[in-house]
């Protein structure tokens, strides 16, 4: 589990934004949502939920930190360099970040727990019976 005195280092796929997590994740699923398909490609993504954005820092690179501000839900941040999804949020604020499990150069201590945003699922990319909770919407924490 990231902690102060250990904490879990991430970065983009380039290597330009590097960061860490110095807090646990209270939580961590799979979203379904249409957003996160056009953003990563792919019929869903794989987050760990910060309870607030003061678990995250960046260590190098915050000039290559995007950030897209849509007009609903949270920013979502980018490495302007090479595109990587970072996280979703707004490090040292008060509120909640989602971490993008793929960014991270370890293990998180958390296993999924949830799958959200089932409504907008593509039919076509069946999703596995893993015996999660399942959410039409956004799950309500």
């Amino acid at each position: 589990m990231p902690s102060p005195e250990a904490p879990l280092q991430g970065s983009c796929a380039c290597g330009a934004v590097q960061f860490q997590v110095t807090k646990d994740f209270v939580s961590a699923g799979y979203c379904h949502c249409t957003r996160c398909q056009r953003r990563a490609g792919t019929p869903w993504s794989f987050n760990a939920i910060l309870p607030d954005g003061h678990g995250l820092s960046i260590l190098s690179g915050a000039s290559d930190v995007s950030v897209w501000r849509p007009p609903t839900g949270l920013p979502k941040t980018f490495c302007s360099t090479c595109g990587g999804h970072l996280w979703s949020g707004e490090p040292g604020t008060d509120g909640v970040v989602g971490v993008r499990m793929g960014v991270l150069h370890g293990d998180p201590g958390i296993q999924p727990s949830w799958r959200q945003w089932l409504s907008s699922a593509p039919d076509w990319a069946p999703i596995p019976d893993d015996g999660l909770p399942r959410f039409s919407e956004a799950r309500v924490t």
